[in-house]
């Protein structure tokens, strides 16, 4: 626009010396007033322009969190038990692809009888003994859960009171220095 501007202040002066013809002038002219149309169109169409840019940077945004839930995180760290999906494989969302446990701390199941119940209270530190290489070992632990109904005795409990037929479960987590393992018997000592 400043070309056109400085070159019809040209034509106008060779105009008035004579030197430059109307058509000269109304060319130049014409030229100013299409440049002058396409800049108030460029203008207008600016602000679609910009409201199309922010919804591809929204877009932009959902992509790149929609990448961030495709990466693979641990919850905890452990020692991967059992992998239910291989690498490349294609999940779910929401559906497992490993079982991880961490070993430093372990959760003893055990039951007690209603008469044991009043022995026992959540965040008492208690014994827990085991089958080791050396006969009986032990650690400590700290009852977590208690049940708050009772059940009957499962099959796999053998109690010493044949008597006993409702029980209440008790979570302990037991320390484990490597000598416990998932599945192992134990005994909770209140």
């Amino acid at each position: 626009m400043n070309n056109l501007e400085r070159e019809k202040k040209r034509i106008d002066k060779l105009a008035e010396g004579g030197a430059a013809t109307a058509k000269q002038q109304d060319d130049i002219q014409g030229q100013i007033a299409l440049l002058q149309a396409q800049i108030q169109a460029t203008e207008s169409q600016k602000s679609s322009v910009y409201a199309e840019r922010k919804t591809l940077e929204v877009q932009i945004r959902q992509v790149e969190d929609q990448i961030a839930k495709c990466a693979v995180r641990n919850p905890v760290e452990g020692i991967l038990l059992t992998k239910y999906k291989e690498a490349g494989e294609v999940a779910a969302p929401g559906q497992p692809l490993y079982k991880v446990a961490n070993l430093d701390e372990l959760i003893l199941r055990a039951y007690v009888s209603g008469m044991q119940l009043s022995s026992v209270a959540i965040g008492q530190e208690v014994r827990v003994r085991f089958d080791g290489s050396r006969g009986m070992e032990e650690t400590t632990g700290v009852v977590s859960w208690i049940s708050p109904r009772a059940e009957f005795t499962p099959k796999i409990i053998q109690t010493r009171e044949e008597r006993v037929n409702l029980v209440y479960a008790v979570k302990v987590r037991a320390n484990n220095d490597g000598s416990l393992k998932i599945g192992m018997p134990g005994e909770v000592v209140f």
